[in-house]
């Protein structure tokens, strides 16, 4: 039996609501869809990258990062009291390239047992081989720079930190060089003066009485003085590599610490010239062999790798 038509007709076009909750629901989710749309487009929009007017590219703080200068510079008073640098600045900057590992059996940092020998000697004698050298360490760790009252320091940073109980050493009270010339040295004054004005005499005197001899000695001083000059002008301009030399790199490499290729030393240096600065780069900047990585300093890439050519280059 069938259907009446009419029946078979509205039932083909009956509605997908058919109780009040679903009424209710459809209205919900007819409000929640399209404002969740709408906030997830404000959220895509507000944390992409912009650029231009009105971004934050525009603000002080990152217009004075992009114009701020590549190398930092602080103007110095000539005439000022010289400003110590503490204990740890000093191991950090020159002593920490050996004493971080203990390359060439440099008492390690924080290691009590390979310190006690040390200690036991005394603090005036720790301090005292420390600005002479001794052993594989040069002479205030390779940094001449430094002052006898900052190696103190950094004696009593790295025993202090290493099982022993030294005061902290009493900074200098001044420095004496401005201190007026005493009267025997006004005095004397006169008497140096008029011997410094006979020497140029005495010296033409002798030249007029043997040209080959003095154009002899002229010779010689310029052929000795010619690879000194050439090292001096490889290395010229070069002044980023040469500070992190003097105050890194200088406490291994001046003397050949642990294998380190010697400054200067063309032989030494030449296994490692082959490989290329890029590898030489790689290497300083991980580590190799007793070398700590970057060798021991906070240094950047840039400044490790202008090390790396400035020691190249003197090596040449």
């Amino acid at each position: 039996m069938s259907l009446p038509e009419h029946a078979e007709h509205g039932h083909g076009h009956e509605s997908a609501i058919k109780t009040p909750k679903q009424l209710l629901i459809t209205v919900v989710l007819a409000f929640l869809i399209p404002i969740s749309v709408i906030i997830l487009l404000v959220n895509l929009v507000g944390s992409s990258i912009r650029t231009g007017y009105g971004s934050d590219t525009q603000t002080e703080e990152s217009i004075a990062k992009r114009i701020q200068p590549v190398a930092g510079f602080k103007l110095v008073d000539a005439n000022a009291p010289k400003v110590f640098k503490t204990g740890e600045e000093v191991f950090k900057s020159t002593c920490s390239a050996c004493h971080s590992t203990g390359v060439a059996g440099a008492p390690k940092f924080g290691d009590k047992d390979s310190w006690a020998p040390f200690i036991k000697q005394g603090f005036d004698d720790l301090v005292k081989n420390a600005i002479h050298g001794i052993g594989g360490m040069p002479p205030k760790g390779g940094n001449s720079s430094l002052d006898d009252f900052e190696v103190a320091r950094a004696v009593a940073y790295m025993t202090n930190h290493s099982g022993a109980d030294f005061p902290e050493p009493k900074e200098p009270a001044g420095d004496k060089a401005d201190a007026k010339p005493t009267a025997a040295a006004s005095t004397a004054a006169p008497s140096v003066a008029a011997a410094a004005t006979k020497a140029p005499a005495a010296a033409d005197t002798k030249a007029e009485a043997k040209p080959e001899e003095a154009a002899a000695a002229k010779t010689d001083a310029k052929a000795d003085s010619q690879p000194a000059a050439k090292t001096a002008d490889a290395s010229a301009g070069n002044t980023v590599g040469e500070k992190l030399y003097k105050s890194v790199c200088i406490t291994c490499h001046s003397v050949g610490v642990a294998g380190a290729p010697k400054f200067g030393d063309k032989e030494s240096w030449a296994p490692f010239v082959k490989t290329g600065l890029d590898t030489m780069l790689k290497k300083a900047i991980s580590g190799v062999g007793a070398m700590p990585p970057r060798g021991g300093s906070q240094a950047t890439d840039e400044e490790l790798k202008a090390a790396i050519q400035y020691m190249v280059d003197a090596a040449k």
